[in-house]
């Protein structure tokens, strides 16, 4: 039983840095369309009500929340390099500084999900507030893109949906390494007992 749960184990460590690694592209590229579409309406960055197109300062409205979101993104690949540090994919018996681990990579997944899923919903309503047809208009005259899609707005249901994944299979991992240490030592314990 210990082997599959080794190999378990040893594959949600994995996962839990690809995870953290999705995270950050997604922050990478979640102002990609906004840029090729919205950055060349704004006439003046310092006056945001100068725009051919209206409702395109939802680009600018983003960029404190990204930069911030992208940090918050390398905080969950450390945390699941954590993983590694404490030896939590090839440690046959599980100690405090485990438990630890996998509770601060979960429990930090969780909460960035909740908080910028906040954020995110707020900007998609901006950005579907832009004015569509004046954005159709600019970007035929200047050869600029063109898009209408929320495509990097909804994508976060999928990216924090594999990292809930994760977490979740990581804490349930947790609790069945701790049912194996319990079942053998019970077993080391009633082996001593018939020997004596």
């Amino acid at each position: 039983m210990y082997k599959k749960q080794m190999a378990l184990q040893k594959a949600l460590c994995l996962l839990a840095v690809c995870s953290g690694a999705l995270v950050f592209l997604y922050a990478l590229g979640m102002m990609t369309d906004l840029y090729d579409t919205l950055y060349s309406t704004m006439m003046n960055a310092a006056d945001l009500t100068q725009t051919d197109v209206p409702g395109s300062a939802v680009y600018y409205n983003m960029q404190e929340f990204n930069a911030v979101f992208l940090r918050f993104s390398i905080v969950s690949i450390l945390l699941a390099c954590l993983l590694y540090l404490t030896n939590t994919h090839i440690r046959r018996r599980y100690y405090i500084g485990n438990y630890i681990a996998v509770a601060a990579f979960a429990g930090w997944n969780l909460n960035l999900a909740i908080w910028s899923h906040g954020y995110i919903e707020i900007f998609k309503k901006q950005f579907l507030e832009v004015d569509f047809a004046a954005l159709r208009v600019h970007a035929d005259t200047w050869k600029t893109a063109y898009t209408e899609s929320t495509f990097w707005f909804d994508a976060h249901y999928g990216v924090f949906a594999v990292t809930f994944l994760i977490s979740a299979l990581l804490i349930l991992n947790a609790f069945w390494k701790i049912s194996l240490m319990t079942a053998e030592a019970r077993l080391i314990r009633d082996g001593k007992e018939a020997a004596a």
